[in-house]
């Protein structure tokens, strides 16, 4: 396959869950891969599976909550691979923690620097570097960045934030024949849904509850009879922005919920 030959995608958040599959994903397409993240040993576990498919790819720690950091990695990776054409602004935090007035403000604080300005630090590491020939920038967002979500307001704010942002840029960057848009995950397969926080709020009627116990409340909430979507259903929805089959689709938000947000409207 090479529907990404030739061409160099920057992704945040790399080294694990969504940000790890959309390397190995957009590898196999023909891509070759700036991965960023705070966990070296993730990252080289990202690196030996890009390498796998026979592409190039570099690593760096970087925090995109730090401008500096983030940029510094950026420009090497493109220094080393000599071009840039996609950036996916990945790396995300959430926690469930209760009502919105109860929140920390550290915590608060925490999600609004990662989910929201870490995306604006990323957008602005790569964009300067996009090819002359145009590019993609791909935010991921959320289903909390498309309707309310209780008990997680720091994160729901953030993820709506972007969405602001990703139109802004989608205006801005046109004419440089940029395009930018947003993918709104559901629940996915990744440790931000499967794990024992989660399985707590979902059943709290057991002491222990496992992932095969929130299976049914989980696809209640969906049209199609599933719990959560694959990690490689986002990536797949990553690898159609970035590549020129979306040539012409900019500033839109793409859902990949298995019909969450479209049952929850009705």
């Amino acid at each position: 396959m090479s529907r990404m030959s030739g061409k160099v995608a920057l992704i945040t958040g790399a080294g694990s869950g969504m940000g790890r599959v959309h390397a190995v994903r957009l590898a196999q397409e023909g891509a070759d891969i700036i991965a960023l993240d705070l966990a070296e040993d993730a990252l080289a576990e990202t690196a030996a599976r890009v390498r796998a498919q026979g592409r190039h790819i570099f690593t760096a720690i970087a925090d995109v909550r730090d401008l500096v950091a983030t940029t510094a990695a950026a420009d090497a990776g493109v220094a080393e691979l000599g071009r840039l054409d996609t950036v996916v602004a990945n790396a995300g935090v959430t926690e469930n923690v209760g009502s919105s007035w109860t929140i920390d403000e550290d915590l608060w604080e925490r999600s609004i620097a990662v989910n929201l300005t870490g995306v604006w630090h990323t957008v602005r590491a790569g964009v300067a570097a996009l090819s002359v020939a145009g590019g993609s920038v791909i935010i991921i967002s959320s289903t909390a960045g498309l309707g309310a979500a209780p008990g997680a307001a720091h994160y729901s704010a953030a993820k709506h934030a972007v969405v602001g942002l990703a139109r802004t840029l989608a205006r801005e960057l046109g004419e440089r024949s940029i395009r930018v848009n947003t993918v709104h995950p559901g629940a996915v397969d990744t440790a931000m849904t499967l794990n024992p926080t989660t399985f707590a709020r979902l059943r709290p009627d057991l002491s222990d509850p496992r992932a095969e116990d929130i299976v049914d409340v989980l696809a209640a909430r969906h049209l199609l009879p599933v719990p959560w979507v694959e990690s490689v259903d986002v990536s797949n929805a990553v690898l159609f922005l970035a590549s020129d089959e979306a040539r012409y689709i900019t500033g839109t938000q793409l859902v990949v919920d298995a019909g969450s947000t479209e049952k929850r409207a009705s």
